[in-house]
């Protein structure tokens, strides 16, 4: 069919007729002006691709009429009209891909249907390792080393972007993929087909929203689903609601972008935005660069929104312009967005939308802070540090405790290192990680990092050699403008050489610390600390020996390194003496906002990003080098320990299977609450002791060469075994932590991953209990992937992380919630019964369904299936599943 609205459609230019856009504007509704210019993108989109099919004229109706729907959970559909991945999600994306191709070929469709329609960006920057620093060759052994570990995979990509259409490789050290999103692949209005139309965005890594700080929405969803979307499915979404987030005032002098972010971060956790969109209006985002924007929308998902929007503004087409793109393309842009009234002049406050509800900041407000120890959330004022963590030291353990006894306090324990002897205490730093897309792409706070620096050396001040420094810049522009600057070489001086362009310390590929380091800690049961301009510092993801974690400003990160330890009050004590013995404090070193401005206006400019992008697919000589086959269907190697095919589709029909009742399920985990991605699949190093490392041992591999659990996500044997890994977790049917649980059938406390598969051998059912933000973190389909394989037909929690809900529903495993005000202690539940979920023959979306427990006791949940697209997934076994059957027939 036709798309009804085809009588909006007009050129944009005249002199253009084949370059066309549909003219919101000629809709001639009243409504369309009040909406939130996030909703406007998902009302061009759904009008755009209106068939009465996929996007029906009814969904239309439904976004205009958004201020009515919000609150009815009504379902809408919508086409991204891009996807990028990295190479932890991307990997496994591909390996779905390629056994999706044998599945329908088994089942006599053609295996090149299998094919993205939606463009699609792999940039591979999760791979590598901070295995050296504090050496001028520390990039390129650590670069030799990714190749040296991954070079199968890479081999794999590549077969990947050769065998499949629209998947592009971004090669291995060209940065970070959201930085790189930012600077180099956004294009804010997109050109293709005839027809110019807002750009738009899904990623499978959670902190794709970063995007939105540019005015492009985007937000992360699970593998499963971006997989769904690159074949031509549209996202199944409840129309969100929009919180307003003004924004007034500007920022102190001495206040950083990482600063603002973090404060909003906790402000909106006490909100509450989890499944919402925010938006950014009022005169104070006119204050905010495009990078602190993106700084800002990156964490997004830290305060659990879906999306964190900041609309198209002329500062927005400047950055742009900037960035080195092509003018002639940019005043398009500008053009199209003026002509569909999606142009934001933020100090105008008579373009203000309609919102769900308006919270405020004034950004005057804001003081320098970190966050931790251990949760992006718990926000600590720079000035409190001190006291917080000595308080966090004896507190009971959870998010903000660590349990040490009162007489442990002030334990020292002293080594040598490199012949030179030291001393470790509680609140020691041993890691101080510049990195991450959340600060990296971020001029301001990285030369604020550089200036620092140079003020430091030149002041005589040093960093232990023991602390683990590094810089992982999310760009190579970000070196450019170091090295322009003059600031690199005073970065080096303290340690922070480029190790790598990459994630690195932010995802747990930290590398390994100085073994008289580890030494001392384990001696002392020391609570060290990593401090990092990161985004995530949950336990055990940093680093197996970096109890506390912080969040910071890349200067501060600094500070924290000279100082050597979190137990400092910036404002009393000194970093050090100089040379005259003088005493150095921060406030000594610490450049101002304009100090910074003025370097980077002179030095951030448009050449920099043109030398660096324009051969950032070719520059990578190693990659160039790899040789990939050239067939369309991939020849799976027995004997890799890195791609395999998965057993998603073993014994897969054209027919249906009625789900059944979940009979007699054996608890398999209990959990409390924010049990995250990382505690349900590891991203980060495979323990020695551990049912992975077994399956790899049995394979001829040594310890050196088991990588970590990211970059052997093509392997199902190595990722079912690495599921619920993580050395931190808390199972409450242990009494310790641990990859651990109770087999209730013999009683024997096992490895989590054999305890499965004695439950599977004996043909017993599995579910997991847990806790409130069930999946918090990163976007990570190997989450619902493992569960699955591992035997779990269900999770009963109190509420879901957004993405992994998403995932597990993509996977067929079901998502159920504890009724409103009810929880396992009000059920007085104890995870040692037997479940018996009662799946009735008709379902239909979020509907109750009956719990038996071989107690006697019945009670009710809600099953998450929150659409009906979600509950055909289900009906089919899972999203990849419904998606053969379609190609296949």
């Amino acid at each position: 069919m036709s798309n009804p609205f085809v009588q909006i459609v007009e050129p944009l230019d005249p002199k253009q007729p084949l370059k066309k856009f549909f003219n919101l504007s000629k809709l001639k509704d009243a409504r369309y002006a009040r909406l939130p210019f996030s909703i406007r993108i998902l009302l061009e989109a759904a009008i755009r691709n209106c068939d009465e099919f996929l996007v029906k004229k009814a969904d239309v109706e439904n976004i205009l009429n958004w201020k009515v729907v919000q609150h009815k959970n009504v379902e809408v559909p919508f086409k991204p009209a891009r996807v990028i991945l990295q190479d932890f999600t991307g990997v496994p994306a591909v390996v779905d891909f390629a056994a999706m191709r044998d599945a329908v070929k088994k089942l006599g469709g053609d295996p090149e249907k299998i094919n993205p329609i939606c463009p699609a960006d792999l940039v591979i920057d999760h791979s590598i390792q901070v295995d050296f620093n504090r050496r001028s060759d520390s990039l390129q052994k650590n670069q030799d080393l990714e190749f040296e570990r991954n070079k199968e995979r890479f081999e794999f990509l590549k077969w990947g972007s050769q065998a499949f259409k629209n998947m592009r490789i971004i090669p291995p050290g060209s940065g970070i993929i959201h930085q790189v999103n930012l600077e180099y692949l956004a294009r804010v209005v997109m050109d293709q087909d005839g027809y110019y139309y807002p750009d738009s965005v899904v990623g499978t890594d959670s902190h794709t929203t970063m995007i939105d700080g540019l005015g492009v929405l985007g937000w992360g969803v699970g593998g499963i689903e971006a997989e769904a979307v690159m074949l031509g499915q549209p996202i199944s979404m409840v129309l969100p609601e929009v919180v307003g987030y003004k924004l007034l005032g500007r920022p102190q002098p001495l206040v950083t972008s990482t600063d603002i972010v973090l404060t909003i971060t906790k402000h909106l956790r006490q909100v509450g935005v989890v499944g919402k969109f925010v938006e950014f209006f009022g005169p104070g985002v006119a204050q905010l660069s495009i990078a602190d924007r993106a700084t800002i929308a990156n964490m997004c998902p830290e305060y659990g929104a879906t999306a964190a929007f900041f609309p198209v503004d002329d500062i927005s087409i400047v950055y742009l312009i900037q960035t080195g793109r092509d003018k002639e393309k940019v005043m398009c842009t500008k053009k199209y967005l003026e002509a569909v009234g999606m142009l934001r002049d933020f100090k105008n406050s008579s373009q203000d939308p309609d919102f769900t509800q308006v919270v405020e900041l004034d950004l005057h407000t804001v003081v320098p802070c970190c966050s931790g120890p251990k949760r992006p959330q718990d926000k600590v004022a720079v000035s409190d540090m001190k006291k917080d963590f000595e308080t966090c030291l004896g507190a009971k353990q959870g998010f903000k405790g660590f349990q040490i006894a009162p007489d442990q306090h002030n334990s020292i324990v002293k080594f040598n290192f490199e012949g030179c002897d030291f001393e470790l205490a509680h609140g020691s730093v041993v890691i101080a990680a510049i990195t991450s897309c959340t600060n990296t792409s971020n001029p301001s706070v990285m030369l604020g990092a550089g200036l620092l620096a140079k003020k430091a050396v030149e002041a005589g001040l040093t960093v232990k050699p023991y602390v683990k420094t590094s810089l992982s810049p999310g760009s190579g522009v970000v070196t450019y403008y170091l090295r322009e600057s003059g600031v690199m070489s005073y970065l080096s001086q303290l340690g922070f050489d480029v190790v790598g362009y990459g994630c690195m310390t932010c995802i747990g590929n930290s590398g390994p610390l100085p073994e008289p380091v580890v030494q001392a800690i384990t001696q002392g049961d020391l609570v060290a600390v990593g401090v990092l301009s990161g985004n995530r510092n949950f336990e055990g993801r940093v680093h197996p020996n970096t109890r506390a974690n912080y969040l910071a400003s890349p200067p501060l990160v600094i500070a924290y390194a000279i100082a050597g330890t979190i137990r400092i009050d910036f404002e009393k004590e000194c970093l050090g003496t100089n040379a005259l013995g003088k005493k150095i404090f921060l406030k000594d070193i610490w450049p101002t906002r304009n100090e910074i401005q003025a370097v980077e206006r002179q030095f951030v400019i448009p050449g920099m990003f043109k030398e660096v992008y324009q051969k950032i697919e070719t520059v990578n000589e190693s990659w160039n080098a790899l040789e990939a086959p050239s067939d369309k269907l991939y020849t799976w190697n027995p004997k890799s320990t890195y791609i395999k095919s998965p057993p998603f589709f073993d014994g897969l029909t054209l027919a249906l299977q009625t789900p059944k009742t979940i009979e007699d399920a054996y608890v398999l985990l209990n959990f409390g609450d924010s049990v995250t991605t990382d505690h349900i699949s590891p991203a980060g190093n495979i323990a020695r002791n551990s049912p992975a490392a077994r399956y790899l041992t049995s394979r001829g591999l040594t310890p050196r060469e088991f990588n970590s659990y990211g970059s052997r996500r093509g392997n199902d044997a190595v990722m079912a075994r690495g599921t619920f890994a993580n050395i931190r977790l808390v199972n409450k049917f242990i009494d310790k932590q641990g990859p651990q649980t109770v087999h209730f059938p013999s009683g024997e406390t096992l490895d989590i991953f054999d305890a499965a598969e004695r439950y599977k051998q004996a043909g017993h059912p599995l579910i997991v209990l847990a806790g409130k933000e069930y999946g918090a973190g990163s976007s990570r389909d190997w989450a619902a992937k493992g569960p699955f394989l591992l035997g779990v037909k269900a999770v009963l929690a109190e509420s879901y992380e957004r993405i992994h809900r998403s995932n597990l529903v993509g996977m067929g495993v079901i998502p159920l919630q504890y009724l409103p005000g009810e929880d396992a202690g009000t059920l007085g539940l104890t995870g040692r019964e037997r479940y018996t979920i009662v799946i009735p023959e008709k379902l239909k979306p979020q509907m109750n369904v009956q719990i038996k427990l071989d107690t006697g006791k019945t009670f009710h949940a809600i099953m998450r299936f929150d659409t009906d697209v979600e509950l055909t997934y289900f009906h089919n076994g899972g999203i990849l599943n419904y998606m053969i059957r379609k190609m296949a027939s």
